[in-house]
Formats: structure tokens, sequence, C-alpha cells
């Protein structure tokens, strides 16, 4: 059979009539087959009740669902049914379960245009929507995003042009008059946001950035006034409630120094300046400490600081009040891992709650703060598990083990079970449950039937050394019908960040949930996959994710790709002169390099939102511009298939654009698709259709007809 695949106004390739021969034959499922089961995210849990809300996203339709103890069956609660482009995210649920919100419509692009991707001529707008979760029709609250939802889910806060607004959210009944001209919930001085609800609902503490040093804030909104804890010269942020909402914790660096104002002088040491004006650190070399004031009367005290500057304690994140200890992440060594210090104070290093080698990844405190729920990387560093430990420093229980992935815990009210988001090689990511005590996980969403579950490969581990010697991680795909002495065409898949890491199956994330997919998709069509994990990624240590050399530094990480390639064509499987790779956004970097560096080795590639270019000079002394795909264009020579979005919030639209002006010149051959208004990774399905039917036909007529 032949199609047409379709053609988006403004998109400047028609894409050719094509016929799917592979070497696969027997293949009889799509793309929109391997990529129709419900991608979920944003999983919440409700403080009081056992229930859970997330989002929902089946080929390009946003939805939000619910689940309820104890059967924790899925109800869908909105009811959007077309692939528009209007996103869903920033998912919230009041502490008795009853209402959640959520933001519709994309992030604002520099010039404060919210994303448009469907080209709708009467615009789009991002807001804060709400829906209960007995059912009913979801009504719109106000303009906004980020919303922070009161503890009885009546009132939502949100930062807009840095003042803090509060709307109703009107549970159970539509608005008749929008709340967009509400005024600020009050006025102050400063860059004002972090909002965070008292656990009774009366307070909300807040950050106020005061250009070189930053007060924690509190309004009452019973009594309308505005008090700041414990105000010095110093920035505080991240501020979190003690569970009987009588103190409030935060994090203090020192104020920003007259050196971050006047540029020490050309030819000055850096040893004649005095200590103190250069530098940010407190008295005594340390520079991040925590503190707690008293909401009543305002004074703080710090129960502990870093020991000295460098020491890995300098820069923490994700603050949390677990019952009698605050718990913070950090990382001191070669892993991202969570440590605690007990309120009343400590001295020296903090204790360590996530030991063992490997990332900590997502968290979740259970409902009395007691223990810490996490998914980690320990024991299997190709996947996730999950894990939990005391916050007071208990010891580790390993929760699940073997093939699957678990991530993303969110802690029940009952704390028996532990809502998850859960994956494995031939299953999609699902919403699942696992007993707190461990035990095997169970997923509660299903699969369509078109679903080609049982047509997926088992993707290995292949470890491989690059030409200076860094060891690095891939994922081998072999096609399901590889005969004995049979040669295929390779394709090398590049994930994008470059702070990512691909897993032995499913990811959290939904452009590698899909591309996992993507991978299946093309083993099944007669190709050998490599899926590599490059220096510069995250899931094998610090020293790992932080290679000298890298991106504008050298590219260091361009010799695993280079690596990767010429262990596909040494492989007895493989046709060395048919490796092809593609990938999006760093991925596209990485692609483009490799076409330019080395066309010997790769054949063709597709190049979705790369960049190809770092910095603004042509220099070719400049390491910036010799890590750049541009500066080797005079030896490229592999054809390849650019595709991006001219709305992209993450990588310039320039940068294609020039690089089209530089393949013209030097005679390469290329083809394009271009997305009017789309942003970074596309909002519409249908347009990941349309590039991955380009991507198929692409490398059928430059790999496999050669």
């Amino acid at each position: 059979m032949r199609r047409v695949a379709r053609i988006w106004p403004g998109t400047l390739l028609a894409i050719l009539l094509f016929s799917p021969a592979t070497p696969a034959e027997a293949q009889e499922f799509t793309f929109e087959d391997m990529l129709s089961p419900a991608y979920p995210s944003e999983l919440v849990s409700a403080r009081n009740v056992d229930r859970i809300a997330w989002i929902s996203v089946e080929r390009g339709r946003r939805n939000v669902y619910t689940a309820v103890a104890p059967d924790f069956a899925p109800v869908k609660l909105t009811n959007w049914n077309l692939d528009n482009g209007h996103d869903l995210t920033s998912i919230r649920i009041s502490d008795d379960g009853r209402v959640v919100v959520f933001v519709r419509g994309h992030t604002p692009n520099s010039q404060g245009w919210v994303a448009n991707p469907n080209n709708d001529p009467r615009g789009a707008e991002r807001a804060i929507w709400a829906i209960g979760t007995n059912g009913g029709e979801a009504w719109r609250v106000v303009e906004g995003s980020n919303p922070v939802l009161s503890p009885d889910g009546r009132w939502v806060l949100f930062v807009k042009d840095g003042q803090i607004y509060r709307a109703p959210v009107n549970t159970g009944t539509a608005l008749t008059e929008r709340a967009d001209d509400l005024p600020p919930l009050f006025r102050a001085w400063g860059r004002n946001g972090s909002p965070r609800w008292s656990p009774d609902g009366r307070f909300v503490a807040f950050v106020s950035q005061r250009e070189d040093h930053s007060f924690i804030g509190v309004y009452d909104t019973e009594q309308p006034s505005v008090r700041y804890m414990a105000p010095g010269v110093d920035r505080d942020t991240q501020p979190v409630w003690s569970p009987d909402g009588t103190q409030i914790a935060f994090r203090r660096q020192p104020g920003l120094p007259f050196g971050a104002r006047i540029r020490r002088p050309e030819g000055v040491p850096r040893d004649s300046i005095p200590p103190g004006l250069e530098e940010a650190r407190f008295a005594g070399g340390y520079t991040n400490s925590l503190w707690i004031a008293d909401l009543a009367t305002g004074q703080g005290r710090e129960i502990w600081h870093n020991q000295a500057q460098d020491d890995g304690f300098e820069s923490i994140s994700n603050l949390m009040w677990g019952h009698d200890n605050l718990v913070f992440q950090a990382e001191p060594g070669n892993w991202r891992h969570y440590w605690s210090v007990p309120v009343e104070g400590h001295e020296g290093d903090p204790m360590e709650l996530t030991p063992g080698d490997g990332l900590v990844e997502y968290v979740s405190l259970s409902k009395d703060g007691r223990t810490l729920y996490y998914a980690a990387n320990m024991g299997d560093i190709h996947r996730r598990d999950l894990f939990s430990s005391r916050t007071n420093g208990g010891r580790k229980r390993r929760i699940t083990r073997g093939g699957m992935i678990e991530t993303k815990p969110a802690s029940l009210a009952t704390d028996q079970q532990v809502a998850i988001l859960m994956s494995g090689a031939s299953l999609p990511l699902s919403v699942g449950l696992v007993d707190s005590g461990g035990g095997e996980a169970r997923a509660i969403t299903g699969l369509p039937a078109r679903f080609p579950m049982d047509r997926h490969v088992t993707p290995e581990n292949v470890t491989l050394t690059a030409e200076d010697g860094f060891e690095f991680y891939n994922q081998l795909f072999l096609p399901p019908d590889l005969g004995p002495g049979e040669k295929r065409p390779a394709l090398i898949f590049i994930h994008g960040g470059s702070r990512r890491q691909m897993f032995l199956g499913y990811h959290d994330r939904i452009f590698y949930h899909w591309a996992y997919g993507i991978n299946q998709y093309f083993a099944n069509r007669g190709y050998v996959v490599l899926s590599v994990n490059y220096r510069s990624g995250i899931g094998y240590g610090k020293e790992f994710r932080n290679a000298p050399g890298r991106m504008s530094r050298g590219n260091t990480e361009y010799q695993d790709i280079l690596a990767a390639g010429r262990y596909l064509q040494g492989r007895e499987d493989v046709d060395p002169e048919k490796v092809g790779l593609w990938g999006l956004s760093y991925g596209g970097i990485l692609t483009a390099q490799g076409l330019a560096r080395n066309s010997d080795v790769f054949a063709a590639g597709v190049d979705i939102a790369g960049v190809h270019q770092y910095g603004n000079t042509l220099d070719p002394s400049d390491t910036a511009y010799a890590s750049s795909s541009v500066s080797e264009v005079d030896n490229w020579t592999s054809p390849v298939l650019l595709v991006h979005g001219d709305d992209d919030r993450n990588v310039a639209f320039s940068q294609t654009v020039g690089l089209v002006q530089a393949l013209r010149a030097n005679d390469v051959h290329f083809e394009l698709i271009v997305f009017p208004d789309e942003v970074h990774d596309f909002l519409v399905f249908d347009k990941w259709l349309l590039t991955w039917d380009a991507t198929e036909d692409f490398f059928r007529r430059f790999l496999i007809e050669k």
C-alpha cells in the first residue's frame, strides 16, 4: 500500500511517496500502534485519604485521572479528546482528595507568547483549571501557572510579575466571572515568590528577592500583615513549614559580596583583595546553613552549616521537614543523595539517608514525615527501584527488585502502599502500587489491544570504551528475525539533555518513553539499534556527568558516539556502510557532529532541534566554535533530515536556519520539516507521527537502498 504523509502548513519538505519495504517484512504494526498506550505523569496523592491523581497523554489527548482505595480503579475526570497541543502540567490535589487543580496551556516564550502549535487563530492561553474528583465538568479558575493549592482546596496561590496572587477555586461550581483581574494577595517590595501554605491554611510563607539578599516573609490571611523571619544580609530561600505550623525552616547563603558587582581590575592578583569582597562565604569559611524561625516571634536560629567551601554541601535542594528532622538533597561524593539533620541542631556532616552507589532521583515523604521513599539505581544501575529510609537516619529498606523500573513514588495517607510509575522492557509506563514494606508492584492502568507487547525485544547493556579510555554504556536492540550470517543496517539513538539516562525499558519522560518504543519499532523493522548513554548524562555518578571537556569546552562526549558507530561497524551482523544516527536536542547536536566529522562512519542522520554552533564566533581557534558541527561542515557529505519547530524555547530556531545555509553552500543533501509555532518537543502528536514516518522513509532510502 502506498501513502502520502501529511504536509503541514509552512513545512518546507514535501515528504515523498513511499512504501514501507524493509528487511522485516513480517511486521504488521505501525508507529501509532507502538505509541498507542497512554503515558502517565505527575502522580500526586492526597494527604488525608488514599487517593491519587495524574495526567495522562494518549496519542496527544491530555486528561486528568484519579483512583481511590481500596480497588484504585482509574477514573477519567476530564474529557478533552482532541490532539490540539493544549499541554497539561502542575497537577495538585487537596488534603481531603476532593479537588484537583492543574495548568492547561504551555509556557510562554521570551516574548510572552503562549505556545499555539495548532495555529488556532484565537490564540492560546495558560490558565489554572480545577475539577472535583466526584465527577462533573472541569472549570477554569484563573489565568496563571504553578498553582499552590491550599490544604482545604479552597484557594490557589500563583506568582505573576514578582507578586503573589490568590484566587478562589470555588470547589464544585463553574465560575461565572473570571478572576483574572484580582489584585495581588499583598504588596511587598522585591520579587516575591515560592509561596507555601501553612498546614492550617492561614499563613503564607514566601521568598522576597532583594537583588543581593533575600528574606523569608510570612503573610497572615486572617489579620492581613507581612512579617519577615530573622531578616539579615544573606540570601534566604526554600521555606518549609513544621508539621504543627509554628516554625519555618529555610536555607541561608551569604549575601552577594562587592565582587559580584565590581569587576576586579586586570592585573590585580586575587590574594591582594581583602577577604569577603569577592567570594560569598560566611565567617569561618562555610557557604550554606539551615535555619529555623519561630512564627510567633520571628526570631531564628541556625541548626546546621556545612564545614567548608566546596565540601559537597555548599549546594542543597528540595528541603523538607520530616517529623523531627530536616531532609534535603546534596552531592558531597560521587552520587546525589538525601541527608538529614535533627531540628534541635547538628554539628558536622548530616546523616546520610540513602547510602550506596547510585543516583537518588525522585522522593516522597510519608504523611507523618518519618519515612523517605525514593527511587534509585543502586544495585541495578540501568534501571530504577524503590527504597525507603527513616528520616532520623534509620536502616535503608529495598522495596522493589527485579527487571522492572519503579520510579516517582507518591506516599499514601495510610502508608500501607506507595503509588508509583512503573515500566519494563515490554511494559509501557503505567501507574502502579506496591506495599510499603516491599513486594512486587502491580499496574492499575491497562493497555490498548492494538499495542504490540509481544513483539518487543529485550535490550541488553553493552559497555564500550572511547578512544580516550572513557567507559560508557549502551542498550542494544537486535532484530527478532536476525538470522546467522545476515548483515543488517544499524541505527544509533542519542538522547537529549545531556542530563539524561536511557534505561533497559520504557522511560518516565515522555519523549524518551516514545523514543524507546521507536527503538523497538526499528528493531522489528530489521535494524540493529544502539541507544547510547554518553558521558555528561546522569545515572553513573558526578564524575561521569562532569567529565572534562564537555559541550563547548571540547565536546569530548562525541568520542562516545564515534566509538558506538565503530562498534556497530565491527559487528558481524551489521553492514558497516549502513550505519545511521538520530536524536532530539542534545541528540541533534551529536547527530550533526557525527555527520560533519565522520561521514565515513555515519551514512545518514535525522537531526531534530539540534544546536549546530556554540557561541557567536566563527574563529577557528575558538574552542567553542571548534566544538560545533558547523566548524566541520566542509567534511560533511552524508545526507541529513532536519526537523524543527520555530517556537522552540530550548534551542533557537536560528540554529537550523544557519545550518541550512551552510549545507546549501557546501552542496550537502538535506531534507527539511518545519513546524510553525511548535515548541522543542512537539505538543501535537500527529506531528511526531509525521516526523517518524519521514524518518523511516529517509533511512529506507539512504541506508537500506543506499
